[in-house]
């Protein structure tokens, strides 16, 4: 086998390597979204099921608080939405600015490899 083409193997190794790790980071901010989601969204349902319980109540006080409230129930349902998507966007960025840093420097990329193995068989050997 000739140096490029252990050079080839090594570049294609290190893009797919970078692909799966940007299809993890990927999936990971996915997971992080859907379980923020689903607590937040439990929590909101738990506060708008307390407001309807003391929706008889006629006292001005509790009357302002339940608007203020509701206001902020529909403001974190809003802020949910924009920060699950920018979630995912920084994820599909972060992957592909991964994989265009591999093929603009290889060798970088094979060092920065080398080094991470390195570092990975140094922490296991110690153990």
């Amino acid at each position: 086998m000739s140096a490029t083409e252990t050079v080839n193997e090594t570049l294609d190794r290190a893009s797919n390597g970078a692909r799966r790790v940007g299809r993890e980071l990927g999936r990971g901010a996915e997971r992080v979204k859907r379980t923020a989601a689903t607590e937040l969204n439990g929590l909101i349902l738990d506060v708008e099921d307390l407001l309807k319980k003391v929706a008889h109540v006629a006292d001005e006080d509790v009357t302002q608080l339940r608007s203020g409230i509701q206001a902020r129930i529909d403001s974190a349902r809003d802020t949910l939405a924009t920060s699950s998507k920018r979630i995912s966007e920084s994820a599909r960025q972060a992957a592909g600015a991964t994989d265009q840093y591999v093929r603009r420097s290889p060798w970088q990329a094979v060092g920065v490899a080398a080094l991470a193995g390195a570092a990975v068989a140094y922490l296991f050997s110690r153990r």
